[in-house]
């Protein structure tokens, strides 16, 4: 009975361990959403700005300007709380899916860990992380992009009142505006994200040191560079996304067309450098507090 008993025993304390790994990715996910927001709402809200009115402000920094002149700190923080119930909600369900794609394909590689992956074998685990990310982001970040272009739409509105307002007209269809180019944009991003972030962390760690013992400065830095690597990569689709989201309809294909012929190439890149500097700092943020969350549950857990 005894031997009998220990496979049984062996798999359930596998499955509370996996239970319990997730949990603790839940909860560094939450974490590193917050720091990711409050780092870098401001860019972020210029960066919508600039995707969606090109022609109405000739450069980011007359954007950052002009909204903190009309608006103050507060317009640079519109859409705060929808963008960060859509970080932290992205982030929670991206990191728990990371932890266990990474399992996942560690296991379909023969590996007994997941430390021993490859950055490529990591990126991938990003990659199929994203797909469940995309569907909890995309409603949520509809309603942050609305809020943020509400004064050049000449509308007053609310988180509240805008989730009405699509409901209405739309139903629960009009939350998914943007689908296809949100995962355009988010399935071959973390690949890049995440591939960039452990290759960094793979070349910062020195000989006879863990990846996770570089530190928090190292770390940061290696978030920056997966930042910057995610947005770079996929910020034409990104682009589009947010000009389908802020008119309210337009197919992938159609909006891009209509993108390339009003501004040429260079209207898909427009306002990437403050993406960019905002990321570099949001991301490093990000992968500080998911890395010391979860280093902190999995001590006290």
């Amino acid at each position: 009975m005894h031997e009998s008993g220990e496979p049984t025993t062996a798999t359930g304390d596998a499955s509370a361990n996996h239970f319990k790994d997730g949990i603790i990715d839940l909860l560094a996910g939450t974490a590193g959403g917050i720091a990711n927001v409050y780092a870098g709402q401001p860019l972020d809200t210029v960066k919508v700005k600039v995707q969606t009115f090109p022609n109405l402000y000739s450069n980011w920094i007359v954007c950052l300007k002009d909204t903190y002149k009309l608006d103050g700190i507060r317009g640079l923080y519109a859409g705060t709380l929808p963008a960060l119930a859509a970080n932290v909600a992205e982030n929670a369900v991206l990191f728990t899916a990371y932890g266990y794609c990474q399992k996942t394909i560690a296991t379909l590689n023969g590996l007994e860990d997941v430390r021993q992956m490859t950055p490529l074998e990591n990126a991938f685990s990003g990659s199929l992380a994203a797909v469940f990310a995309a569907t909890v982001l995309c409603p949520t970040e509809l309603v942050k992009c609305k809020l943020q272009a509400a004064r050049e739409m000449k509308k007053k509105c609310t988180p509240f009142s805008v989730c009405r307002d699509i409901m209405k007209d739309t139903g629960v269809r009009g939350f998914f505006v943007g689908m296809t180019p949100t995962l355009a944009r988010e399935v071959p991003g973390y690949f890049f994200f995440f591939g960039a972030y452990e290759t960094c962390r793979f070349l910062l760690t020195d000989e006879g040191q863990k990846k996770e013992e570089i530190g928090l400065v190292k770390t940061a830095m290696a978030g920056s560079v997966g930042g910057m690597a995610l947005w770079t990569s996929i910020y034409p689709a990104d682009v589009v996304k947010s000009r389908m989201q802020v008119t309210g309809g337009g197919t992938f294909m159609s909006t891009l067309g209509a993108v390339v012929k009003e501004n040429g190439i260079r209207g898909l890149y427009k306002g990437l450098l403050p993406t960019n500097l905002r990321t570099c700092f949001a991301s490093g943020c990000l992968f500080v507090a998911y890395e010391e969350t979860r280093k902190f549950f999995h001590y006290v857990l």
